[in-house]
């Protein structure tokens, strides 16, 4: 039997035939290594090529690594092996979600905070019209991808350069909808100390499934608008209200962004809803803004928030969106469902902790 290993080929002499118990004719070895019938590449090989894929911008890129360490394998070999794990990982996904989740660290004291940070982008999918040279059918797709972290606050920190990191936290992403992440990312939250937290934080940039999954799922958690986000909106209501004058708009934003900021977001916001309406273009964009300030009303207490030494951002979720866009977005990139989910699960169970009990029950 010969079987290729990350030192290369190797040529084994194997015992072979029927088995004396229940008379199946197999290779015991084979059988003992879990390889699956005509399978040439060895565990710990597939493994590390899977690993690799996770972590490259391409499954050419990934081939192109592979070869640095003397295993040149062909893109096409790799992508078939991400399909294979990557459903093995999504099938152990789905069972876990049917089981309670048990914390991984019980022994750890209680947390004074969880946080919970959601947000979506979009990913480009081949539609009905892919490959065709004449369709009326759209020939690509674009489908929102929900994101989720989870983390402890006190597994953030700073480095000696100030630049923040988090020790430990989850990432979820699924391409279904905003119940699908709730029931992922919860179930991972659990696991990770949510439970016992004495207090949760919810942060998002005010779209309204955000705010719903967190009713749904973490009904006791407080609720924060991201600070950046509410600040890109009062920058479009300022601009607007000034008949978009930078030079007017600039001293109008940073005024009431310094209010919101130090715990005068009530006059703020009220200025805001006495704004009156004109009938032009500018008008219409002062009005939707107005209105989303209204229904954000209850998510702006950042100077609360700040003094009790908890993040009014939601960098982390965002710094996430913007890694999983430099591997699902790249140019020329347009996805299946399926080779989407499973490169994605591949890659939820490196970030999360499950690798090894993919690979150990191969």
């Amino acid at each position: 039997m010969s079987l290729r290993s990350v030192v290369g080929w190797v040529k084994l002499e194997v015992w072979h035939g029927q088995d004396p118990q229940d008379k199946h004719w197999g290779c015991p070895i084979r059988e003992r290594w879990g390889l699956r019938a005509h399978q040439q590449m060895s565990p710990v090989l597939e493994e590390k090529l899977a690993f690799t894929a996770t972590l490259a911008g391409s499954y050419v890129a990934a081939g192109l690594v592979a070869g640095k360490w003397a295993c040149e394998v062909d893109d096409s070999v790799i992508h078939a092996l991400v399909q294979r794990a990557g459903s093995k990982a999504e099938a152990q996904a789905q069972e876990r979600l049917k089981q309670l989740p048990q914390e991984s660290q019980p022994q750890r004291r209680a947390s004074e905070l969880a946080l919970v940070m959601i947000d979506g982008w979009f990913a480009r999918f081949r539609g009905p019209g892919w490959g065709k040279k004449k369709t009326k059918k759209e020939r690509v797709k674009w489908h929102e991808i929900k994101n989720g972290v989870f983390y402890l606050h006190e597994q953030a920190g700073r480095t000696e350069g100030g630049r923040g990191v988090i020790a430990e936290k989850t990432v979820v992403r699924t391409q279904g909808d905003s119940m699908d992440l709730g029931r992922r990312l919860h179930w991972e939250a659990v696991r990770g100390g949510l439970a016992r937290a004495k207090e949760k934080l919810v942060l998002g940039d005010g779209m309204a499934w955000i705010w719903n999954l967190k009713t749904n799922r973490w009904p006791d958690a407080r609720e924060l608008l991201d600070f950046w986000h509410g600040g890109q909106h009062l920058w479009s209501l300022g601009r607007a209200h000034n008949g978009m004058d930078e030079a007017k708009a600039k001293p109008w934003v940073e005024k009431r962004l310094h209010r919101l900021r130090h715990g005068r977001e009530q006059p703020v916001l009220k200025e805001i809803s006495a704004l009156k309406r004109a009938w032009s273009q500018n008008g219409k964009i002062v009005e939707k803004e107005k209105n989303y300030f209204a229904g954000q009303a209850e998510r702006m207490n950042y100077k609360e928030i700040a003094d009790r030494g908890w993040p009014i951002g939601s960098g982390p979720v965002e710094s996430s969106c913007r890694q999983d866009q430099c591997r699902f977005k790249r140019p020329g990139q347009s996805w299946t469902r399926e080779g989407f989910a499973n490169l994605s699960a591949l890659d939820q169970a490196r970030r999360n902790n499950h690798w090894d009990e993919l690979w150990l029950s191969s």
